[in-house]
């Protein structure tokens, strides 16, 4: 069995990362998703919302896929541990892919006990717009055991962060936005809210 193990801060989940769930679940056999503490970052909402709007994202998927789940109990602060999570859900004779975007590939060396974790795992690097794929930290990651491969997949021009920033609603979709606007998530929101209030 194909597992995609596709874990993301989702602070909030955009539109890009329903996208590639969805280009996921048509290349493996299961889609695993999760909220996760990344502790290269800080984090404004508390892990059960973004929990909450990653199931959200799944449940809207265009087309309905019977392959993504949310697998919230294989969160951990570190990755190695959710892989070992991973071999008791699915035993282990499965695959496991793990699922990062290009902003994170320079990261990964310093991730705990890389070279454990790359002797478990093959990593699929989705590009992001205005992250190019690092050669140096390829090479790197290669050196260290890791297999990697790209995704033909390119990952939309949206992030959290410029939701985060600027409110940029075209980023989200609007179940998340509906879940954001009633559990008063985010500054932006407010500003936005007061903007309208204001014309």
């Amino acid at each position: 069995m194909r597992i995609a193990l596709f874990g993301t801060s989702a602070d909030p989940p955009t539109a890009g990362h329903q996208a590639i769930m969805s280009w996921l679940s048509e290349r493996y056999d299961w889609v695993a998703v999760w909220a996760a503490d990344n502790p290269f970052k800080s984090h404004q909402t508390p892990l059960e919302h973004r929990a909450a709007m990653l199931q959200l994202l799944i449940a809207d998927v265009d087309t309905p896929r019977h392959n993504i789940a949310l697998e919230q109990e294989l969160s951990s602060f570190r990755t190695l541990e959710t892989v070992e999570k991973a071999k008791v859900t699915w035993g282990d004779d499965a695959e496991l892919t793990l699922i990062i975007g290009s902003d994170l590939l320079s990261q990964l060396p310093r991730w705990y006990r890389i070279e454990d974790l790359l002797q478990q795992v093959q990593l699929l690097i989705v590009p992001r717009p205005g992250y190019a794929i690092d050669e140096s930290s390829s090479e790197l990651v290669q050196k260290l055991g890791g297999k990697i491969a790209i995704a033909s997949l390119t990952g939309l021009n949206v992030s959290s962060t410029a939701y985060r920033e600027n409110g940029n609603l075209e980023a989200l979709t609007p179940p998340v936005v509906a879940y954001i606007n009633r559990q008063h998530l985010y500054k932006c929101q407010d500003t936005t809210k007061k903007s309208f209030q204001l014309r």
